[in-house]
């Protein structure tokens, strides 16, 4: 059974950083594309950054309103995935969860809230 349990949220200044982290049990992280989505109030779910598969390079991407300032990254060892995220604005304001993606969703944990006062 899938399990995907993300922490490290919390309540931050307009410019400070969170990690996220998301720990994975029931698949491996480390042969599958894994990402970060967030879900805004009154908005759809939407990508934040994924990091490919090992075997398929661990190339990284990110949503344009995030780059340059928030990380993805994976600890095989862990099984775990993380998301660094510098510079935050008060639009950074969600939900945040982990999930397989460029692939069949698992299922979706409880995420993680984030709100970035200003």
């Amino acid at each position: 059974q899938v399990q995907l349990v993300e922490s490290g949220g919390g309540l931050v200044q307009v410019g400070g950083s969170l990690r996220l982290s998301c720990v994975a049990s029931g698949i491996i992280v480390s042969i599958n594309h894994m990402a970060w989505f967030r879900q805004a109030p009154g908005k759809q779910r939407e990508l934040v950054a994924g990091i490919t598969s090992v075997t398929s390079g661990g190339i990284t991407e990110s949503a344009d309103s995030v780059k340059g300032r928030f990380t993805i990254s994976r600890d095989n060892a862990k099984n775990t995935v993380y998301l660094q995220m510098n510079r935050l604005k008060p639009e950074d304001t969600a939900i945040y969860y982990c999930n397989t993606y460029k692939n069949i969703p698992a299922v979706w944990g409880q995420g993680t809230q984030v709100t970035v006062s200003s």
